[in-house]
């Protein structure tokens, strides 16, 4: 696990924390720190894993967004997973909140007193859920300066698709330019990553670090296109606690 400080100007403090194989209880092809539910893995083995995360940020509680590939927010003020979302945002100190992904983008952001997650595959890209989550943390917050970091995500010369796909996104997407490359096969491919930078940068929100490591690429993380049966990482972050927010620390 990587883990971090994450502040915005004026804002209060945050930790992050962006995962990867490697801590966790699962066996394989689960091995070993899967965060996700609805892959086959044992849910004992999932819900330590996810208290293993909570615990490295120094909080006993999670939310979890059950990513459906669409642009809906939701704000939450408790544990638990969040069913049909692929973004999350509180303002709740102690609460850690994740987005989850196997070659997908994820995504987690803090402004004033709140903080957010979001997962983003090319067609959360296409829907727009960065803007979206960017909207609902800015509301949240009452703040207009955003800050973010990027999980891995399967790199653009990893992954060709149909020219169909390609096609969509150049008619509805406001970066296709930014994602649309060639891949290492000669066909047409996505660099999601890319994608949510644009659109991070047109909302005037700075990205601080950014794991560009491709997941294809790199055994130590899991990924779909690469295993097919596999776990998932992600990204957590969490609005520190009432002692830090006083500036208690």
């Amino acid at each position: 696990m990587r883990t971090g400080l994450l502040r915005a100007p004026g804002g209060h403090p945050a930790t992050w924390v962006a995962t990867g194989r490697s801590g966790g209880v699962s066996a394989a092809p689960y091995d070993s720190l899967n965060l996700a539910g609805h892959v086959g893995d044992d849910q004992t083995c999932v819900e330590q894993n996810r208290s293993r995360v909570a615990q490295a940020m120094g909080v006993s509680q999670w939310a979890v967004a059950d990513a459906v590939h669409g642009a809906d927010v939701a704000v939450v003020t408790g544990p638990g997973v969040v069913a049909g979302v692929d973004a999350l945002v509180t303002s709740v100190p102690g609460l850690a909140i994740m987005a989850l992904g196997a070659d997908c983008v994820d995504v987690a952001l803090a402004s004033g007193h709140s903080v957010a997650v979001a997962h983003a595959g090319w067609t959360g890209v296409v829907v727009g859920v960065i803007p979206a989550v960017v909207r609902a943390l800015r509301e949240n917050s009452g703040s207009h300066d955003v800050v973010a970091i990027i999980g891995p995500s399967v790199c653009g010369r990893c992954y060709p698709v149909p020219d169909e796909r390609i096609e969509r996104v150049r008619r509805e997407c406001d970066v296709a330019e930014s994602m649309v490359v060639t891949a290492a096969n000669g066909q047409q491919g996505l660099n999601v990553a890319a994608g949510v930078v644009a659109q991070l940068s047109r909302l005037d929100v700075s990205v601080v670090w950014h794991d560009d490591r491709c997941t294809r690429e790199h055994d130590d993380l899991f990924s779909y296109r690469r295993d097919g049966l596999t776990g998932r990482q992600g990204v957590a972050v969490c609005l520190a606690g009432p002692e830090v927010i006083t500036g208690r620390e």
